[in-house]
């Protein structure tokens, strides 16, 4: 049987960390699929669309890598689709106790969902979507924290 798993979040932008945690995410399971959730208190850089087309080129030569969006529960998407893990990557800087509670909070709307943390790398643990935009916005290079396909798009935005 496939091993399935669901790496979600608002990918706004997708960073060199949550590229990371996919890479390490795959060597446990055969198949994750990324979903773009979309969170309408959220001010994005890009569009769902634009997000899902990013990471569709970034992932476009990896059989194991799906791309989707959805704007539910993310434990409906994981039924539907008869996903049984999801991914959560953690950083030291306070992420535990907020992924504890949404993981708790998922086991007992959907019992047979396991979510899986990854550390996020040593090299990388820094790194969040609010910092890169921040840090755009403000003018500074963001190169190395994201892939060329993402920095690539977001340079084509008017600050």
């Amino acid at each position: 049987m496939k091993k399935t798993a669901l790496y979600a979040g608002s990918f706004d932008p997708f960073t060199n960390g949550h590229c990371d945690i996919v890479t390490r995410a795959l060597r446990i399971f055969d198949e994750v699929t990324i979903l773009v959730a979309v969170s309408p208190n959220k001010k994005n850089l890009f569009t769902k669309d634009e997000r899902l087309n990013m990471l569709e080129n970034l992932f476009k030569d990896n059989s194991k890598v799906k791309i989707a969006s959805w704007e539910g529960l993310l434990v409906d998407y994981a039924k539907e689709n008869n996903i049984s893990a999801l991914i959560r990557g953690l950083r030291p800087t306070g992420d535990f106790e907020i992924e504890f509670q949404m993981a708790s909070m998922n086991q007992k709307l959907y019992d047979e969902l396991e979510t899986v943390f990854l550390m996020t790398g040593e090299n990388l643990y820094y790194i969040s979507s609010s910092l890169v935009k921040e840090v755009f916005q403000h003018g500074g290079c963001i190169k190395k924290f994201v892939p060329k396909i993402i920095f690539d798009e977001i340079g084509k935005i008017n600050k």
